[in-house]
């Protein structure tokens, strides 16, 4: 599979609240920024990032690839554009739901495992990638519960899909995590059952546990649990790798360390360097 970012390179989710981090981080491989969060246009910090040749990835949310209904063309024609204007090498999205009959649910939601859901999901992600200029990267996302129908393992049903569809991977690492943790599996087996020679990237975060379940928040630091999955996944392989922070921001010291620490346990060169930080 050609590589659609540099390999070995690390990124960081562009938020507006810490693009003057981003922004100062002399290393930096590459960046995501939320596809909706650009709907009337690309900000100015984000603009100086991509025109000093910086890979900038638009990432959706509100797609519902895996929607029983057709996707909505005009959210498929905004992904479209905010490649053109970010001049993005892919764009990535879930493997999820979002809506259904006309009715928003404002959350990623799981699709069933199923061989008519998998048709559907089909359908919908080559409609999309059809009509992108750029190739497309789909996300595994977190559950905390599996459909009582799925026929398909996670692995399996991914596995199909790319193979279906010729799409890309995006692999969350810290899901795989999270949804191993909460069914009580090895998160190493788990990861290690997925197409990983379709990973155009990953993503690394950290969540909090609550009530005895596991929750994905990106409001935390990366637990030394994902940092140790990611070293033994990653050490090896060259794929991108990127930390995803929403909300809940850290002193910019602490946000530059937990770079530090994904580079440190996949042997990559740290992107942070001695930078004066801007918050």
């Amino acid at each position: 599979m050609k590589a659609v970012l540099p390999g070995r390179s690390l990124g960081i989710g562009w938020r507006p609240e810490i693009c003057g981090l981003v922004a100062g981080l002399p290393g930096l491989g590459f960046c995501e920024v939320i596809a909706e969060t650009v709907a009337h246009g690309v900000p100015d910090e984000l603009a100086a990032l991509r025109d000093r040749g910086i890979p900038v990835v638009p990432h959706g949310v509100s797609l519902s690839l895996g929607g029983a209904e057709p996707v909505l063309p005009e959210r498929v024609a905004h992904l479209a554009r905010s490649a053109r204007e970010l001049n993005a090498p892919l764009v990535s999205e879930h493997v999820s739901f979002v809506r259904a009959n006309g009715l928003e649910a404002g959350h990623l939601l799981p699709v069933p495992r199923t061989r008519a859901a998998l048709d559907a999901l089909t359908r919908n992600t080559a409609r999309t990638a059809a009509e992108l200029p750029v190739p497309l990267a789909l996300e595994n996302i977190t559950s905390h519960f599996d459909w009582p129908e799925d026929e398909f393992t996670e692995s399996e049903f991914l596995t199909e899909l790319v193979e279906r569809t010729g799409v890309h991977l995006l692999l969350d690492i810290a899901n795989v995590y999270a949804n191993a943790r909460n069914r009580a599996r090895d998160p190493r087996t788990e990861l290690h059952r997925l197409p990983a020679e379709r990973i155009a990237y990953c993503h690394i975060a950290g969540g909090h546990e609550l009530d005895g379940r596991y929750h994905d928040t990106h409001t935390a630091a990366v637990p030394a649990a994902v940092l140790e999955l990611v070293g033994e996944f990653a050490t090896d392989r060259d794929v991108p790798l990127m930390l995803e922070r929403d909300g809940n921001y850290p002193p910019a010291a602490e946000l530059l360390a937990e770079l530090d620490a994904i580079a440190d346990v996949t042997g990559r060169t740290r992107i942070t360097g001695a930078v004066g930080v801007r918050r």
